[in-house]
């Protein structure tokens, strides 16, 4: 099914004001970003369960909303499907009638027919007859997703569908949310504040702050090329670092940081080229970092970037392990107790012994290092 979901909308409640516009087309879009960014009050606004002060909302070529016409279609015409958070389903009545319900309002055998069709789809055969109180986590999911499927909806709604869960079942449950999802091949906007999540669910993550859209991009996009300091924040993002322009043309930029000169071929300069001394900001990923062999040496011509240092601490992570390091800059304060994070697998850190040795030369790929946009100019902090 191709649907178009085109969002622009305000809504302003006490202290807040959610004005968000994105699109988004088959496969899930997931809106990611800190509690209370307004990603719920979005999906809200979508189900037609709060009405919008302003803007427009259709899906393919229908108008749920327009604040300038005047429509704003109920929510039991929108032809949503809604999982809410912790999945709401009915304690008193079983696994079918739970999924039947989604289905008010039609013929009898119809209705019979989709709730035997959606129970064998989604495996929960032999539980019509159980209570939600009677099956296991995964189950109820699947049962709240049956709910929102069985009228077959133009575009489901998910909001934290997994947030109340431990670890473990988490994992797994997203691993079969996103089989049901595929083997559906419905459209989805999901709500998450786990990125881990809006990453392995999302074709499309749209990342919120405070009422607004920062970024929306295809997943790998918005890993590889967050659009600031902002959003590689709210992303995670470790290692992002300010230094200060040497020079540049439209492919690298050379630039000083903790008194060393670096370069990167990831330049987002390609209009104008920022002037010698502005400052820029810039990460490179823990893992991207590599810890040079002492009995290799730095001759090595794949060895560009060359830093030195001392692990001051460490964080077991059990497969791996996080170093924190001070670099050697005679002459300067270090920022903090570290500058730098890398991360290397467990086996690395047991072959190499970083555990008795601390002090290590450092390389960092030139095309390791992402320039952030929108970051040249500002106040330097190399």
């Amino acid at each position: 099914m191709n649907q178009q979901l085109d969002v622009r909308l305000v809504k302003r409640l006490p202290g807040f004001t959610l004005d968000v516009a994105w699109s988004a087309g088959d496969g899930v879009a997931a809106l990611f970003g800190p509690s209370g960014a307004g990603k719920t009050l979005t999906l809200q606004c979508l189900s037609g369960l709060l009405t919008p002060d302003a803007g427009r909302i259709v899906v393919g070529d229908r108008v749920l909303f327009d604040a300038a016409a005047g429509i704003n279609v109920p929510p039991q015409a929108r032809h949503l499907g809604y999982v809410f958070q912790g999945y709401a389903l009915f304690p008193h009545l079983s696994v079918a009638a739970n999924i039947a319900f989604g289905l008010r309002g039609r013929p009898r055998a119809e209705a019979a027919r989709r709730t035997a069709e959606v129970i064998e789809r989604m495996s929960l055969g032999g539980l019509e007859h159980r209570r939600p109180h009677e099956i296991s986590g995964g189950q109820r999911q699947r049962v709240a997703l049956g709910r929102a499927l069985a009228p077959d909806p133009a575009f489901l709604l998910l909001d934290e569908p997994l947030s109340a869960l431990d670890v473990g079942l988490r994992q797994s449950l997203r691993e079969e949310l996103a089989a049901i999802l595929s083997d559906w091949h419905v459209a989805a906007v999901l709500v998450t504040h786990d990125f881990a999540e809006a990453y392995r669910l999302g074709d499309q993550i749209v990342v919120y702050e405070a009422g607004q859209v920062i970024q929306a991009a295809p997943r790998s996009e918005l890993l590889w090329r967050p659009a600031s300091e902002r959003v590689a924040g709210i992303l995670g993002i470790r290692n992002v670092l300010r230094g200060s322009v040497v020079k540049a043309s439209h492919d690298r930029i050379q630039f000083r940081w903790r008194g060393q000169i670096l370069e990167a071929v990831n330049s987002p300069a390609r209009s104008y080229l920022p002037e010698p001394d502005s400052s820029l900001a810039f990460f490179i990923r823990p893992e991207y970092v590599r810890l040079i062999r002492k009995d290799r040496g730095t001759t090595d011509s794949h060895h560009m970037n060359l830093l030195s240092g001392e692990i001051v601490r460490e964080a077991d992570f059990g497969t791996t392990y996080t170093l924190y390091v001070r670099l050697d800059n005679p002459g300067r304060p270090a920022q903090g107790d570290y500058d730098l994070e890398v991360e290397v697998p467990r086996l690395v850190y047991e072959i190499l012994e970083i555990g008795r040795d601390r002090r290590w030369q450092l390389s960092m790929h030139r095309g390791s290092i992402q320039i952030l946009p929108g970051s040249l100019g500002a106040e330097s902090a190399s």
